[in-house]
């Protein structure tokens, strides 16, 4: 073998293994054996359901090139059967030299007879070679056609060159199984995280609606980046890295129990327990109407008064801000008591009650509500316990920092700009634009979108959110697929 010929070998299957996009892959281990051969045309095949499908034709005196996204081969696949050469290669694992194919009895070569038909080509010398990945699998065939020499006419394939491409479709094979398996990897890793967002939506189906919404969101965002001359890209690693994130970002809710995660009001669960005593006053009071011990205008007036209590309550009860007014009717009504059967004494509304009524704002007192917010350390605790690929060791970091406020005043950790990285700045915006504006909750109103856009613009202003990053947030109008 020359050493011209072994540095080029080299150079070659060095290209082929720093590859990483599929399609260009396929390319350049064709054109890689092509250059190698020093021939005219090439046709690679891969094996799928136990046949030969086209995935590349090139045909350089013609200008020809199929195969990829842009150019699919409409050709039937070849069968395994010996009397195609592509198949008999295939079958034997072994490779084929062809000095002319209309001299050559042993093989079917009427499909290639046919193509010459209808192109005007003319083939005559040929190789075929196996793709048998490094665990005896095979991967392909590459079908090389009219070797050329240094004027152009055409020539036998020479039987030293024939080691040569056998060792470049050997490299090729490996680097086609290593990217199936990366590819395979990438989906089991997609599943299971689809499936752990699925057991949210079994528990829950506002989180889990809160988190497809925030990734249909996300991938609008990052197509419509890629497509400007932002400095800031996601490659294909990163975005499936961002991707990921998103979709785990609130993994640890399945820990947090549903009547906290899916409280709808200030009471929850409590409310039936507190009409029914209401319920019970109003018949303790028609007792002593009875037995004489009030009149019948005083039960109205009591029966009215305990229906204008359970109206505000209910009201109270719904979430939203809490007024002043309503807080002072809270702190009354906790000094209400009546008497039940046995003599005792009782509050109208108990201490608990009285707590949950004159919550603030929102449905969740401050221990629900950080039993919520842990949600984020849980989340912590089980993708730490993942081990990733080296292109999503940032995925816990980011999912975990979703709470976190460039002013230091979010959660868990209370990090401030300077240890927030940029994924999780744009995460968070994802995920305070999606709370507000979903119209699924139980607990809350969709907030309109001007008003939502408006308050992620006060949160920037005041040094919470990125201001860079929200601006090209709402010049990608990416919420345009969820609202």
């Amino acid at each position: 073998m020359k050493t011209e010929d072994m540095e080029r070998f080299l150079s070659l299957c060095l290209a082929i293994t720093e590859e990483r996009d599929r399609e260009a892959l396929l390319s350049s281990i064709l054109d890689t054996a092509m250059d190698l051969a020093g021939c005219d045309a090439g046709t690679l095949y891969l094996v799928e359901d136990d046949q030969l499908h086209f995935c590349r034709m090139v045909t350089r005196s013609q200008h020809v090139r199929q195969g990829g996204h842009d150019a699919p081969i409409m050709l039937p696949p070849i069968p395994m059967e010996e009397r195609f050469v592509a198949a008999w290669a295939a079958i034997y694992r072994t490779s084929v030299r062809i000095s002319d194919i209309r001299r050559d009895p042993r093989f079917d070569f009427s499909g290639s007879l046919q193509y010459d038909k209808l192109t005007g080509y003319e083939t005559v010398s040929m190789m075929v070679v196996p793709l048998s990945s490094d665990r005896g699998e095979l991967v392909g065939i590459m079908q090389l056609i009219n070797a050329l020499d240094s004027r152009g006419n055409v020539i036998p394939f020479d039987a030293d060159m024939e080691k040569l491409i056998f060792a470049v479709a050997s490299q090729a094979a490996i680097s086609i199984t290593n990217m199936q398996y990366t590819e395979q990897i990438y989906a089991l890793m997609d599943s299971l995280v689809v499936s752990l967002s699925s057991a949210i939506d079994e528990r829950s189906h506002y989180t889990a609606n809160h988190t497809r919404n925030m990734v249909s969101v996300a991938e609008r965002f990052l197509d419509w980046l890629n497509r400007t001359d932002s400095p800031w890209q996601f490659d294909a690693d990163r975005r499936r890295a961002f991707l990921m994130s998103v979709w785990l970002h609130d993994v640890g809710k399945l820990a947090v129990p549903l009547k906290v995660m899916d409280k709808a009001t200030r009471l929850g669960d409590a409310l039936p327990g507190l009409l029914e005593r209401f319920r019970v006053i109003g018949l303790l009071d028609r007792i002593a109407m009875l037995e004489g011990r009030l009149t019948e205008d005083e039960l109205s007036r009591r029966d009215l008064d305990r229906k204008e209590t359970e109206t505000a309550i209910l009201r109270i009860n719904s979430g939203g801000f809490l007024s002043e007014a309503d807080r002072a009717f809270i702190e009354e009504l906790s000094h209400k008591t009546y008497m039940d059967e046995t003599g005792r004494v009782l509050p109208w509304i108990t201490e608990e009650e009285k707590r949950c009524l004159s919550i603030p704002k929102g449905t969740l007192t401050a221990e629900e509500r950080q039993v919520m917010e842990n949600h984020v350390q849980i989340t912590r605790r089980i993708l730490d316990g993942v081990s990733y690929p080296r292109q999503f060791a940032s995925v816990p970091a980011w999912a975990a920092a979703h709470h976190e406020f460039l002013d230091g005043s979010g959660y868990p950790d209370h990090i401030g700009t300077d240890e927030i990285p940029p994924e999780a700045r744009l995460l968070t915006i994802l995920d305070i634009f999606e709370a507000l504006t979903a119209r699924d909750r139980p607990y809350k109103k969709a907030m309109p979108l001007e008003k939502a856009l408006r308050i992620l613009q006060e949160m920037a202003e005041c040094g919470k959110l990125d201001a860079g990053i929200l601006d090209l947030f709402l010049q990608s109008r990416a919420w345009e697929a969820v609202l």
